[in-house]
């Protein structure tokens, strides 16, 4: 049954990477067509300090690993612990500093709204779903760096951290107690590409990244649903629309 739910998790995440690629491609493919247009904006990457809004649509799973008791008689009721991978949002600002040419500094502040699951299977053929929602304001410190410009057409790359802290807070101890529990703050690395692409009054840019959580998230292992774990972290891969 684990092997099963394993294989189906791979299928699902490999269907959303396919889909990202498509998507990609996809913009790759216009912005061929763009690059020969008219120049537009000629001076717009002039500027010191450039401004925007961004929208992002996100899959978000939890990687976890098991505590050395998982095997122990104690957890012999719990077959495994499967996470699952689902849908969000965010919505933010940008601010952009120029270093040089082909450099660029940027700060985008982002309210994210996640939902994480995981399945916990027993041994008697049950499962239960563990639902964790959180909304959470996140600050992306990034270093993007930028091919020449062609026509309208810009790539690049980005990379940096994304420290983040829930919005909701803690919830009252008593309605958290028997279920699974996270901490408040997280801290994850981030690397991704994109395409600048210039219209006449402003410059937009689709976007897919990559984030993984380097800080252990799990902040209850006293309950039946934390017992079994040791280690939580996030995977999350966002498809963004910035417009400046």
């Amino acid at each position: 049954m684990y092997t099963t739910n394993l294989w189906r998790q791979l299928d699902l995440h490999r269907a959303k990477v396919i889909l990202l690629g498509l998507l990609l491609a996809a913009g790759v493919s216009h912005a061929q067509k763009f690059k020969w247009a008219p120049r537009n904006n000629p001076n717009y990457d002039d500027r010191k300090w450039t401004y925007g809004f961004l929208i992002g649509l996100h899959t978000t799973s939890y990687q976890i690993k098991y505590a050395d008791n998982f095997v122990t008689p104690d957890m012999d009721t719990v077959h495994s612990v499967i996470p699952d991978w689902k849908p969000g949002f965010s919505l933010g600002f940008i601010v952009n500093y120029r270093v040089n040419d082909y450099l660029d500094i940027r700060l985008t502040p982002e309210v994210a709204f996640y939902e994480h699951t995981l399945r916990y299977n027993y041994t008697d053929g049950t499962h239960q779903d563990q639902l964790v929602e959180t909304t959470m304001v996140e600050f992306p410190f990034l270093l993007k760096y930028k091919s020449m410009r062609r026509g309208n057409v810009r790539m690049y790359v980005v990379g940096g951290a994304k420290p983040g802290i829930e919005a909701s807070g803690k919830k009252e101890l008593e309605n958290i107690s028997d279920g699974l529990e996270v901490k408040n703050l997280n801290m994850s690395l981030e690397a991704g590409i994109g395409l600048d692409l210039y219209f006449p009054l402003f410059k937009f840019s689709p976007e897919i990244r990559f984030s993984r959580g380097v800080s252990n998230i799990l902040d209850n292992t006293r309950n039946k649903y934390g017992k079994p774990l040791n280690y939580v972290n996030t995977n999350t891969i966002t498809i963004y629309l910035l417009f400046q």
